[in-house]
């Protein structure tokens, strides 16, 4: 637990990381999200960073990019998402990012999806007091009420 992790405003800058992070097939698979190419990626970003209604995170760790936590709407729902590049996994990274991330978004509830197999990003929202609200056959819906 010595990796000092902090959070900061997406930036331009932060996006050739979050690219490769988000290409890596094994990341992608565990999130059960395709990977885009690098064109989707940017064209997706551009429209991110000038949405008001996006909040977008970088997460650091010792001041290197990890990885990126964000919260937007969907269907009437704030929405959490979180992505660390694999080689930060196994150290307790995302729980501390999405912790900060939901201290400083006051917004309730925040409702985040995960895919059944990811038992690593389940433990993460567990610890970081989400609740299970619903199950289908390949996703789970947890809920940050309070």
């Amino acid at each position: 637990m010595g990796d000092a992790v902090r959070l900061r405003a997406t930036g331009i800058g932060d996006l050739d990381v979050l690219f490769e992070h988000q290409a890596d097939p094994v990341a992608a698979e565990m999130a059960a999200f395709p990977s885009r190419d690098r064109a989707q990626f940017d064209a997706h970003w551009a429209k991110l960073l000038v949405d008001d209604t996006v909040i977008l995170r970088t997460v650091l760790v010792d001041g290197i990019v990890a990885g990126g936590v964000n919260s937007w709407e969907d269907d009437g729902r704030r929405l959490v998402g979180y992505w660390i590049g694999r080689e930060h996994w196994g150290r307790g990274i995302a729980t501390r990012a999405l912790q900060q991330f939901v201290s400083e978004v006051g917004v309730r509830p925040l409702h985040a999806y995960v895919a059944v197999h990811n038992a690593g990003s389940i433990g993460v929202l567990r610890k970081c007091g989400f609740r299970l609200d619903r199950t289908e056959p390949d996703e789970l819906t947890f809920v940050l009420s309070e």
